[in-house]
């Protein structure tokens, strides 16, 4: 997870289809709004919990780590 807190994550909200995978994966990152797309909440904490995974699961691959 060393390198998870170097990294932002971002969103590319055109592929996002809201199925909630990385907020279950870092809840403590990523959310789920009412229009059903994932934003990040918390960009600095990919050292509490695995943004590398949470992009690897996105069946759409919208999440973007920089």
């Amino acid at each position: 997870m060393g390198d998870n807190a170097a990294r932002k994550p971002s969103i590319d909200l055109e592929e996002c289809i809201g199925c909630g995978s990385c907020a279950e994966i870092c809840p403590e990152v990523f959310a789920v709004t009412e229009e059903a797309k994932a934003y990040v909440i918390a960009e600095g904490k990919c050292d509490t919990c695995d943004c590398e995974e949470a992009a690897e699961i996105c069946p759409t691959r919208a999440i973007l780590l920089e």
